[in-house]
């Protein structure tokens, strides 16, 4: 599982290595790097909005 947290991150940053890309699509599993994504774009909506409500304060 923590292989999968470090390739959605690296994904979100843009900065996935060539290699390490291949090694997840060839990996045939494709659900927990789906939930992972759906789950970290949620944190980071949430982290957006509260940000943004503790800067409109």
């Amino acid at each position: 599982m923590w292989n999968v947290i470090k390739s959605v991150l690296a994904a979100f940053f843009g900065v996935q290595k060539e290699s390490r890309r291949r090694e997840d699509f060839t990996s045939g599993r494709v659900m927990p790097f789906i939930i992972a994504g759906v789950l970290m774009a949620l944190v980071l909506v949430v982290l957006i909005a509260v940000v943004a409500s503790l800067a409109a304060r």
